[in-house]
């Protein structure tokens, strides 16, 4: 036993201090420490969402139009949303943080998340997620353009002053998985395979 430490403490003291002298050698660069690139990021951000517009879109349209008014029952599912209004709710979150990302006012058909009442049917909510996927596009555009404001949201954690363009889209991704995951069992729970599950 005490020999295992002594050849531990050895090690430690032999690597020590070539691990000091690396640290000595490491510079820090400070100029860079807060800047981005915004032409960068922008296209970072449209690659993501041009993955999750792929993959949400397919799997609403995957789902059978007569079951978009499909809610579990089974287990503790009382007065959650229809897939329809999921998909509806999803969009106008879309919206509202887009707005705020391009110093806009929400919409107000975006009817605090419901989205539009006259949305009803599997092609009027495929027109409207793909408006908010639209309108989200315009935001990510707006990265690194100092000429257009940036709103905080009511349904945003951030607060203003510490609300940025980046991190509204950001938290539409987030937003956009959370919600992904539950379409995926609305549509296996209907006998439906999603479609990135597909061979």
């Amino acid at each position: 036993m005490f020999r295992t430490k002594s050849i531990m403490i050895l090690l430690l003291l032999s690597t020590g201090g070539s691990l000091l002298a690396q640290a000595s050698r490491l510079t820090v660069d400070t100029k860079n420490e807060t800047s981005l690139d915004a032409q960068q990021e922008k296209r970072a951000l449209q690659s993501l969402m041009q993955l999750v517009e792929k993959e949400i879109m397919s799997t609403v349209d995957a789902m059978p139009a007569d079951k978009f008014g499909f809610a579990p029952t089974d287990g503790e599912f009382k007065g959650v949303r229809t897939f329809g209004q999921m998909v509806k709710h999803f969009s106008a979150t879309n919206h509202i943080l887009a707005a705020a990302a391009l110093g806009e006012e929400p919409p107000a058909d975006a009817g605090d998340e419901l989205g539009p009442e006259s949305v009803r049917t599997k092609a009027e909510i495929l027109a409207y997620l793909k408006g908010s996927f639209n309108h989200l596009e315009k935001a990510v555009q707006a990265i690194g353009q100092t000429s257009i404001p940036v709103n905080a949201s009511p349904i945003s954690p951030l607060k203003r002053g510490e609300v940025t363009r980046l991190a509204l889209i950001t938290e539409t991704l987030l937003h956009a998985y959370d919600h992904y995951g539950q379409m995926v069992e609305y549509l296996r729970m209907n006998g439906v395979v999603p479609p990135a599950s597909r061979p």
